[in-house]
């Protein structure tokens, strides 16, 4: 199937808005991304952790590492259960009342079934607010590891593959349309669902062959124009520095963009493309190593790319307390520190200038994280910020 991936006409997005100041441009549309382990009754983690586990548990536990370390981070909110729907309408009153346009879920789906998808099933899509903001689902389809928490020296071991059969992809692209992309307020682009792939590498050994995964993507296409849909966009996440044990990074990423044919590419997070020399590496170091990554890959890349805005990086309660801390590899990393909620408004701020500063450009961004409490990346309030971070993407983009 023939793709045009150079081209990029503006409103494109679901929903689509006008600035007030600007009337002739698209509002950018802001998502953040959501990780979906705060809820309790996943079989899974029943199987692996016990009745009542969720991630929380680790927050609670979290500890300073350092001096000047802080831990544990406190929710304002409390501990609750996101698959509650009056937690995700809480949840969505928040994001929707500061900027915020869309939540893109991290979507565990595996051979054998789903993984934390009933804070989205459960919470989020039966909150009686859901309509208020937008939804997407980006495919975690990364191995998913022992590592909560993890013990230092151990080998993490894999729980649950992220490939997938052909087969099961054609099952899952069944599901993907009934249940997601048919929903008025599913994040569609030029009129096309917008699916993001986390692991193009787990994505393509799945089929085995270029050829095989383009073609499969191409039947997904043509069931949900079926479906009275325009098509799927397709988006990778694109990363240079692995983070997890198991992650590798493809040769010839942009020939493979191509060769597959996304729709365009993002990020996850900023330490995906950058160094943390120090054990607190400044925030705005990090975040100009960041833009300089962006326009590389806006040269590089064969496709549009949407920035990622980091919040913050602290994995540290995933470390196990009993061994030491320290530089080792993940969840054992530096951190990034001075992420004030002012920090963090200007980065947003120049993000946004730079894509209004392209006028063929795209009109998306994406947030790390909305509520990765466990990598210290979270928009949530808590204790000693309270609004503070949403306040500034409120600044920014109201």
């Amino acid at each position: 199937m023939k793709r045009t991936t150079r081209l990029w006409p503006l409103c494109l997005f679901f929903p689509i808005f006008l600035s007030g100041k600007d009337s002739a441009s698209p509002k950018i549309t802001v998502a953040a991304y959501y990780f979906p382990n705060y809820h309790t009754g996943d079989r899974r983690n029943i199987q692996n952790k016990g009745a009542g586990w969720s991630e929380w548990e680790l927050v609670k536990t979290a500890r300073p590492r350092f001096p000047g370390h802080i831990q544990p981070k406190v929710p304002l909110w409390g501990y609750p259960d996101e698959k509650d729907p009056k937690v995700m309408a809480r949840k969505i009153k928040a994001a929707s009342g500061h900027g915020i346009d869309c939540f893109i879920f991290d979507w565990y789906m595996y051979e054998d079934g789903p993984f934390l998808n009933r804070c989205l099933d459960e919470g989020f899509l039966k909150a009686k607010n859901a309509d208020r903001m937008a939804f997407a689902l980006m495919w975690a389809n990364h191995d998913w590891l022992e590592i909560h928490p993890y013990t230092r020296g151990t080998e993490p071991k894999v729980l649950y593959p992220g490939k997938v059969s052909p087969g099961r992809f054609e099952e899952i692209g069944d599901l993907l349309i009934a249940r997601y992309f048919s929903k008025p307020n599913y994040l569609k682009i030029d009129g096309r669902a917008y699916f993001s792939v986390y692991d193009i590498q787990n994505f393509l050994e799945g089929f085995g062959s270029v050829e095989s995964a383009r073609t499969a993507m191409a039947r997904l296409n043509e069931k949900a124009v079926a479906a009275g849909l325009k098509g799927v966009h397709w988006n990778v996440v694109a990363w240079g520095r692995p983070l997890l044990p198991v992650e590798k990074v493809p040769a010839d990423f942009p020939d493979l963009m191509a060769s597959l044919g996304f729709d365009s590419a993002t990020s996850y997070v900023w330490v995906h493309h950058v160094d943390l020399p120090d054990r607190q590496t400044d925030y705005n170091r990090v975040r100009d190593q960041y833009l300089k990554h962006w326009d590389s890959v806006k040269a590089e890349y064969p496709i549009p790319y949407f920035p990622n805005v980091t919040m913050g990086w602290d994995p540290s309660p995933r470390c196990d307390r009993r061994s030491a801390w320290g530089n080792f590899g993940y969840p054992f990393t530096n951190i990034i520190g001075n992420n004030t909620a002012e920090n963090f408004r200007t980065a947003l701020q120049m993000t946004k200038d730079r894509l209004l500063a392209d006028p063929g450009g795209p009109r998306l961004l994406n947030i790390n994280c909305w509520n990765e409490w466990t990598e210290g990346s979270y928009l949530e309030p808590d204790d000693k910020n309270k609004f503070g971070y949403l306040e500034a993407v409120k600044q920014v983009f109201q």
